[in-house]
């Protein structure tokens, strides 16, 4: 029975790997199959309408472009109150975390040596978090589906947030230090938004290490 269950189990591995190199071709056939015929319909569109451009046409072209802009910019403000997360909210938001950091460093005497390098850390740590989160965003949900996330990428999240859960507590410990009122409460309020971030990403790593893949099932199933 074990030996049936083995021989089962290569099949079906087999199986879930011819998957994931003919779904990426059927998918690039396919791309190049709409792009060929949108370019088609394109240049019969422009045949058509080369001389017959109006102030009205650009008018109704330009308020399109406004809206669809402030629908850009509304969707992202939604998405980052919702605490989801992308690699360029990541960026923008370590980013004014790192000035503010700086700042206060520039008006601190004793501890501002320390406060600039737990802003240099976390400036080099943005791109590599940034990058993780943009390739596990953009992973092929065939191959998500059939063999589950960006294991790889998610790692390298992981150990980011190592890194800043220890710049968190670093900073801590430099709040009761600072000289003044203004550049503590400045620290503290630094602090409240890597915190966030931290959980931003947290729930990022959770929603994609949770995701159903076929694989995952298959092992569990042979596993029992």
């Amino acid at each position: 029975m074990k030996k049936l269950n083995l021989s089962l189990f290569i099949v079906f591995g087999f199986f879930l790997i011819g998957l994931v190199f003919l779904f990426p071709a059927q998918e690039t056939a396919l791309a190049k199959s709409d792009n060929s015929v949108i370019n088609q319909s394109n240049n019969g569109n422009q045949g058509k309408n080369q001389n017959t451009v109006t102030t009205e046409d650009i008018t109704q072209t330009e308020d399109a472009t406004e809206i669809q802009g402030q629908g850009k910019e509304n969707k992202g403000n939604e998405e980052s109150n919702k605490g989801q997360i992308n690699a360029e909210i990541h960026r923008s938001a370590v980013a004014n975390f790192v000035q503010s950091l700086l700042s206060v460093a520039d008006r601190e005497g004793g501890i501002g040596e320390q406060v600039k390098v737990v802003a240099q850390e976390q400036s080099n740590s943005k791109e590599v978090t940034a990058e993780a989160i943009d390739k596990v965003k953009k992973r092929s949900k065939i191959k998500t589906f059939l063999l589950g996330t960006d294991y790889k990428n998610v790692g390298a999240l992981r150990s980011e947030m190592v890194k800043t859960r220890n710049h968190i507590e670093q900073l801590k410990r430099l709040v009761d230090k600072a000289e003044n009122e203004q550049n503590r409460t400045e620290l503290q309020t630094q602090i409240q938004n890597l915190e966030q971030e931290q959980t931003n990403i947290d729930n990022f790593i959770s929603q994609n290490e949770n995701k159903f893949s076929l694989f995952g099932w298959a092992v569990k199933l042979f596993v029992k």
